[in-house]
């Protein structure tokens, strides 16, 4: 079976701007039988989720209400990467806002594509080694967050065993797990 050919968009036109992202119609024709159809995508920035681990190896993590879910979630801090931002940068930032934590060396480790059935933006991951509580938070204006510091292998073990686990949060934590596995005995 040969490869399956890159189809190619002919035209794109706005559909629906949701303030955090944007739908696209996209017009597509596949390059060697001709055949062509709409499809619509999804456009956001790019969004990142921080991996806050304190000196003495716990994890920081938020609790809070999440809409799509209509319930609470436990998750690394994170969201919207701003236009033209580094995603470490933005770790850092979203961390602080959230948590009220900061510091540490901020390590990329890696990116994904959320859905790329439907979207066009990518999730990056990343390390923040040694932060400390410096008490300032920023939440946006409807987050409400519990801000918690659990040993890393109990975190992994509850988002594995939760049928609600947000799937890039614990994309996320099989990250940290790899990248270091001595948080999680």
């Amino acid at each position: 079976m040969s490869a399956p050919a890159r189809w190619s968009v002919q035209h794109e036109a706005l559909h629906a701007d949701c303030k955090v992202f944007r739908v696209y119609k996209e017009h597509f024709n596949h390059p060697l039988d001709k055949r062509e159809g709409d499809f619509f995508v999804l456009r956001s920035n790019d969004w990142v989720i921080a991996l806050p681990v304190t000196d003495d190896g716990r994890l920081v993590l938020v609790r809070q209400f999440r809409f799509g879910l209509r319930d609470l979630s436990t998750e690394p801090p994170g969201g919207i990467v701003d236009a033209g931002e580094d995603p470490v940068l933005a770790a850092v930032r979203e961390t602080e806002e959230e948590t009220g934590f900061a510091g540490g060396r901020a390590t990329l480790l890696g990116s994904c594509a959320p859905n790329a059935a439907i979207q066009a933006n990518r999730c990056h991951f990343v390390l923040l080694d040694g932060v400390r509580p410096t008490g300032a938070t920023a939440p946006d204006e409807h987050e409400e967050l519990q801000v918690l510091s659990v040993a890393p292998s109990a975190a992994l073990q509850t988002a594995l065993a939760s049928p609600h686990t947000h799937a890039l949060a614990l994309l996320a934590l099989l990250r940290l797990r790899e990248a270091r596995p001595d948080l999680f005995p």
